[in-house]
């Protein structure tokens, strides 16, 4: 970086930290801090000239308003998010919504995918650790561990799963939604595969297919317990035991 950037990243670090010492940040000042943030990326960027005002004005707006529209989908879930909440989530002008994704529902539908692909992401980094920690775990007792690690995650992140089956609800209604989620299903079928079995989707591709959508079926009909009776929902060691006797009976 410039030298003469550096000045700007010390007034984004004072800024962000007086943003997260003072708990009862008034919304005005959020506001306000957030549209300095955005300038402050700006003159970062130009000042080491990486690129121009106007690339780089473009690029934090549309960066900007998925973070914006992932926190309503937190905070107010899929259906009751407008296009004046992302908006002022984000620090963006309303109009910039639609000259970078189109429509709220197209915004709304990639922050759902970054959410999730966040979800993901995040889950592997913990089961991969997991692994290293116990790597000679019998299958069943890995099995049960993966599935309580996932479980904790659904508890984590419930709001992110209610908003899913929002958009679930609205299939028959909108087309454009059924093909996204049918999109953003495929992409977790081979997500899956990758993350609980290691099968990468590109070099096997039918295997990848057959036991991510089973992880797929297990996932949905979990997190839908989860999500409507945890106090009835199975644990992890629930799921392992209901595998060893089903398994079981098909061997016999």
């Amino acid at each position: 970086m410039a030298l003469h950037s550096l000045p700007v990243m010390r007034l984004h670090i004072c800024l962000t930290h007086l943003y997260h010492a003072n708990e009862r940040f008034d919304k005005r000042l959020r506001h306000l801090y957030n549209n300095l943030v955005e300038v402050i990326y700006v003159l970062g960027k130009c000042l080491d000239g990486s690129s121009n005002l106007h690339e780089v004005m473009a690029v934090g707006n549309r960066e900007a308003l998925l973070e914006g529209a992932k926190r309503c989908l937190y905070e107010k879930g899929y259906a009751r998010t407008t296009a004046r909440d992302i908006a002022a989530a984000s620090g963006v002008s309303l109009a910039a919504i639609g000259y970078h994704y189109g429509s709220v529902e197209a915004l709304l539908n990639a922050a759902m995918i970054q959410a999730i692909q966040d979800w993901g992401e995040e889950i592997g980094r913990a089961l991969a650790a997991d692994v290293q920690a116990t790597p000679d775990a019998p299958p069943l007792e890995r099995f049960a561990a993966i599935w309580t690690r996932v479980i904790e995650s659904f508890e984590a992140q419930r709001p992110l799963w209610v908003a899913t089956f929002e958009v679930v609800a609205q299939i028959e209604r909108a087309p454009e939604v059924r093909q996204f989620l049918a999109g953003a299903l495929q992409q977790g079928r081979e997500g899956l595969a990758m993350l609980f079995e290691g099968i990468d989707a590109g070099t096997n591709p039918h295997r990848a297919q057959s036991v991510g959508s089973f992880y797929q079926a297990l996932m949905t009909g979990v997190v839908t317990q989860w999500v409507t009776d945890p106090e009835r929902a199975p644990s992890g060691r629930d799921l392992a035991e209901a595998l060893r006797i089903v398994t079981g009976m098909i061997e016999e």
